[in-house]
């Protein structure tokens, strides 16, 4: 396979051929990279496990704080038509992020990352990794190990953003269980904000979970529920408590 760690030259020159507002719209390398700092993390394909899973929604989550660090843009890449990025980026949590098609596999190729997957069905796709680029030049490249299979060790944001910044710290986020009307879940909410922690709600009802998820999950039936970080925090009070350390 014998991938090439291209730090200190140039990207590739390209012409993406998009889809936005249905119409085309080629989108450049120079449009992309000249004069801005962006990451750009390839993956094999679009829907695929890894890359739904893990790879974009974790580059989603970090964005904020890959801007608070200087970074301009955050890019998907992956050998896939446009119509197939703007589906699955309808689909993912991406909306600080840019899925770019490298339809042809040029910008892939051009990288030194185009690998056949034929086994697979996929024919010629990019091998996954991630940079960091300054002015379209190749600051810092995270290639994965080449093995079979598809390894995902080292082209998560996380290791990015060591890499941009040790001492960055992600931001923390929470999952809370309310129901509507509840004012003791508004007041929860207010602080999870206050206190800069992103949160998903889950609305326990009788058209989607319900009280008896809240309780396998919670061991509780009272709501607010909030969980930070995997950790259960409690009710609001509890919150309240929690957030005061």
């Amino acid at each position: 396979m014998a991938l090439v760690n291209k730090e200190g030259q140039n990207v590739p020159a390209v012409t993406f051929r998009t889809r936005q507002n249905n119409e085309w719209v080629n989108v450049t390398s120079d449009d992309i990279f000249k004069g801005k700092t962006v990451i750009v993390f390839s993956l094999p394909g679009a829907f695929t496990p890894t890359c739904s899973s893990s790879h974009l929604p974790r580059f989603n989550e970090l964005a904020p704080v890959f801007t608070a660090n200087g970074v301009d843009e955050i890019v998907c890449m992956s050998v896939n038509d446009t119509f197939v990025m703007n589906a699955w980026a309808e689909d993912q949590e991406s909306d600080n992020v840019t899925l770019i098609p490298d339809g042809n596999g040029e910008f892939s190729e051009g990288m030194g990352m185009l690998v056949d997957k034929t086994d697979l069905g996929f024919g010629m796709r990019s091998w996954r990794y991630s940079m960091l680029v300054k002015d379209g030049v190749i600051d810092k490249m995270f290639i994965e190990p080449e093995v079979e299979g598809d390894p995902f060790e080292v082209s998560d944001a996380d290791t990015m953003l060591n890499y941009i910044n040790p001492e960055a710290k992600p931001p923390r986020v929470a999952t809370i269980f309310t129901k509507p009307g509840c004012p003791f879940c508004i007041k929860a909410k207010a602080m999870l904000k206050d206190n800069g922690i992103s949160y998903e709600e889950i609305t326990i009802s009788n058209h989607g979970p319900s009280s008896k998820t809240l309780r396998a999950v919670a061991q509780a039936s009272t709501v607010p529920q909030v969980f930070i970080e995997g950790e259960h925090i409690g009710g609001s009070d509890d919150l309240e408590a929690f957030l005061s350390k």
